[in-house]
């Protein structure tokens, strides 16, 4: 895609995602976006676009890596609980409660028990939330090895991005197979009408960015009104007269 073609596009969507947030404020909606998807899909690059546009308070990105200590010891869905967002806020989850039939399925951190039992446990977490009213927008970004590998390669020729490469990166593309295989069940058995993911071809950055944007607009915009309020005839007839 061409440049200014893309800046073009992402700049309207990033000014309704704007509007669409203020009417949320506004009307005591929730909202909650799930990123899963290979390493280097893309995640992060689509979660900034949408920090950038968007007023910071009333939104919170949560990065969810390893539990600690504490959250052990607890249900494994508590600490996804404690990060819901509260009326008129949006919550951006960079991977999820989905680590239970992903990274701790294949790394052997759950029992089998536990993460085939999980499947179920997410389907209902997620129901009870869209019977609260929460909008849930779930995005797995897809993307090829080659592509994988042609990224990682530019970090590595990245100073600034170099962070971003770990051990785990590697380990991982060596269990591609594992992990495409319990990538598709999530897809299968965790995508019900109230809460379904939308898979994004994420070899091209730009079209997956705006193929996200188009899917989150399209949810949380759903029975909303986003037509900014007037003021009142008090204050408009004050500032009219002031001048």
């Amino acid at each position: 895609m061409d440049r200014a073609e893309y800046k073009k596009e992402m700049d309207a969507r990033q000014e309704q995602l704007n509007l669409v947030q203020q009417a949320m404020i506004r009307q005591n909606e929730r909202g909650i976006i799930v990123f899963e998807g290979w390493d280097a899909a893309g995640k992060g690059s689509t979660i900034r676009r949408i920090a950038w546009c968007v007023d910071p308070r009333p939104l919170h990105v949560w990065s969810i890596a390893a539990p600690s200590a504490s959250e052990i010891n607890g249900h494994w869905l508590k600490r996804f609980w404690t990060r819901i967002p509260s009326r008129g806020e949006i919550g951006v989850f960079d991977r999820s409660w989905y680590g239970r039939v992903l990274v701790e399925r294949i790394e052997g951190f759950a029992a089998e028990d536990e993460w085939k039992r999980a499947y179920r446990e997410i389907n209902e977490f997620e129901w009870s939330l869209t019977e609260e009213g929460y909008k849930i927008v779930k995005l797995f970004l897809d993307i090829t090895p080659e592509t994988q590998l042609e990224r990682l390669q530019a970090r590595l020729e990245t100073p600034t991005k170099r962070w971003k490469l770990t051990e785990d990166d590697i380990r991982n593309r060596a269990r591609w197979s594992d992990y495409e295989e319990a990538y598709a069940e999530m897809l299968s058995t965790c995508s019900p009408d109230h809460a379904p993911w939308y898979k994004i071809d994420a070899n091209s950055k730009k079209r997956a960015r705006l193929a996200c944007f188009d899917r989150i607009l399209a949810c949380f915009s759903d029975g909303l009104d986003v037509e900014p309020p007037d003021v009142s005839p008090m204050v408009r007839a004050y500032l009219k007269d002031a001048g």
